[in-house]
Order: C-alpha cells, then structure tokens, then sequence
C-alpha cells in the first residue's frame, strides 16, 4: 500500500529519531523532563485559577501548549549560562537550573516563591512589586531583565556575553522572543552585531503563528523564520516547539556552536498559542482566531507528546502515563488531581509564601525612580 503524505506526516509526529543530544539522556532525565512540562503547565492554569477566584489581579501572558520550548531550551545549560525571558516564559525565571535541585538555595536561578511574589506584587519579590509579572531580573542568577520590547533585550544580551568573552569566560546567553519581534530594527541590528563579534548569543524565535493578533503570513514572506539567519551568516534551526526532545537537541545544537566561538544562531520553535496575547485578550482571540485553528494548534500538546514517547520506549507503562492527565485540557477543566503531588505542593509552597508576604509601604513609590542629595 502507497504511503500518503497525511500517513508520513502522522509518523514525524507520533515518534521522535533521537539527536546527538537527546540520545544520551537517561530515563531519569525523560522524568525529569515530563515532571517539569507538568509544573509549567500546572503554574499556568494554577494562576488563572487563582484570578478567577478573585485573589489575583493583573494582566496575565500564558504559556500553556509552548511548556516544551521552556523546558526543553534550559535543560541543558550550564548553570551560569544566560537567560533572556519574556512574557511569555514566566516559569523560566524558577525553573532556570533546576536540575541542581527544584528547592536548592544555592542553585542560578530564582525560587518560586520570589517568582510568586512577583506575580502577586509582594515586598519580597525581586522587583519590590513594581510589575506584577515578568519585568525582572537578576544579575547574581544570570537573568536579564524583561522587558515588554520584545528583541530589545539581544542587544543586552550581546553586551553581556560579550563582557564574559572579555574576561575569559564561557558563558552562552538564550533569548527568547516572538516570531513577530523578528521584524523589528533592533532584532536584526542586534543579530547583526553578534554575529560580526561571534558572540555566543542563541535567539529563540517562539513561533505560536500569531504576533497579537496578526497571523504568521502577514509577518514574513519565508514559510520559517529560521531564515532570518541566512541574511547574517549564522545558523538558522527550525524544532518542533511540541516536542521537549526536539527543542533540547536543536538548543544544545545552537549552545555548542556558540560555546565553541562560532558565533550566534538563530532557533525557531514552532508552537501555538492556547490562549489570547493575555487573558486581556482573550475574547477577542476567540473572534480572530477560527475555532478549527484553535484545536488544531492545540492537539499536539507538549505532555501528551513527550508521555507517548516515553510509552514507545519502555520509560514508564500506559497506566503511569494516565495516572496524572493535564494534557488536552484547558484551565476550567483541569483539577489538582491531574498533576502529580509533588508539582502541587511545590507551587503551593509559593503562593503560600507570596500570600503572606506584605505589600511594599507607599514610601517606596520613588525607588529607583529619583536621585536623593547631591
């Protein structure tokens, strides 16, 4: 019988052929992994939960069906490497070396109970609650500060790596950025100048086919935005933004590239957006957005992949793989029972902490803000 094209397709996306990379994870790192999808998406839906409720205010960017671009793009970096989150990447600021051990206080990365603060805009976040999301960041845990400018942090990125080069280290920055960011000036500048320096600078492109509310073919002229690197001379890598394996192996691909001192890469990971720009959004999306899209986009969910996966290869049994079953779900339909407990109790851990962290006093609404004395 003659193999279609939908036949082919179907196969590219029930198995995954190992790269150099992911080939030589252990079956303790595929836990790992699935354990820390589970924990993004379980940070997500918690929070939309938390505001339906009405203990949450602000504005909040949802990362639901790209957890494996998060996951998948920090598994493998070394722990003083760089990180340039946005908006978007809100678990990346905890989840930033979490190998060394999800409650290690000495690991380069910020806890979840700082993250939470953040979110709830308590004293002891890292910004003093001057945003109530992702405008933070960390020198001592190799965060660059967000910014609401997507790609206007490449070029800090490039300064800092560049400094680090400067000082005889080795360090890689990742920054991560929608695909509609890459049609700014300062994108390609930026782009531009690490690649003339050789700068260890990895761009991640988080392709979720809309930029707001302006959908991919309106955007660029090219099918993959990897191609933006082909002007510049730099590899341009296209993952598929579902598959935790694929994201990981293409990163570690751009890592040691750049590690090496050959310069930058570009890595495009194609994914979709669950939700609106923001839950601001969200209405809106359901009139811009055709409801067969929407489905579509999401029917490769992230964990759904990555556990049939695990299936294929004998990791854990059918009936582990549907002990705990978020996938597929949206934030109304999804309860603490469908992730594991030690995912609910980490998070509980920090919006306990932020819930009793008091506000900042008023007389700090000048912080940062005004120059005191001479």
């Amino acid at each position: 019988m003659a193999t279609t094209e939908a036949d082919q397709r179907k196969k590219k996306t029930t198995s995954y052929q190992h790269g150099p990379y992911s080939s030589k994870l252990t079956p303790d790192d595929y836990k790992e992994l699935l354990l820390q999808l589970q924990l993004a998406r379980y940070f997500d839906v918690r929070l939309i939960k938390e505001k339906k409720r009405g203990r949450l205010t602000g504005t909040l960017y949802s990362s639901h069906n790209q957890e494996a671009i998060i996951v998948g793009s920090l598994y493998g970096l070394r722990p003083y490497d760089w990180i340039s989150p946005i908006h978007r990447d809100m678990p990346a600021f905890f989840m930033k070396d979490m190998k060394a051990g999800w409650r290690n206080p000495d690991r380069v990365g910020m806890s979840v109970q700082q993250v939470c603060c953040q979110v709830w805009g308590r004293v002891d976040s890292p910004g003093r609650a001057r945003d109530n999301w992702s405008h933070i960041g960390s020198r001592e845990k190799h965060i660059i500060h967000s910014t609401s400018m997507l790609a206007g942090t490449i070029p800090a990125a490039a300064g800092v790596v560049y400094a680090d080069r400067m000082e005889g280290g080795d360090a890689v920055v990742l920054t991560y950025n929608g695909e509609g960011s890459t049609a700014q000036g300062v994108f390609h500048e930026a782009v531009n100048f690490a690649a003339v320096h050789k700068l260890p600078v990895v761009t991640i492109v988080e392709n979720n086919q809309w930029a707001y509310g302006t959908p991919t073919y309106l955007e660029y002229s090219q099918e993959d935005f990897a191609r933006r690197a082909d002007g510049f001379g730099i590899p341009g890598l296209v993952a598929d933004g579902q598959n935790v394996l694929d994201v990981y192996d293409k990163v570690m691909e751009a890592v040691a590239w750049a590690r090496a001192g050959k310069g930058p890469s570009i890595v495009e990971c194609k994914t979709f957006r669950a939700y609106g720009h923001g839950d601001h959004d969200d209405d809106r999306a359901a009139k811009y957005r055709p409801t067969q899209e929407v489905e579509a986009g999401r029917a490769r969910d992230p964990i759904a992949v990555m556990k049939r996966m695990m299936v294929e290869q004998g990791i854990i049994s059918k009936a582990e793989a549907e002990k705990y079953a978020s996938e597929g779900k949206g934030a109304a339909e999804v309860t603490n029972d469908d992730f594991p407990p030690e995912v609910v109790q980490y998070l509980n851990e920090g919006i306990e902490f932020a819930m009793k962290s008091p506000l900042p006093e008023p007389e700090e609404g000048g912080m940062w803000v005004f120059r005191e004395g001479n």
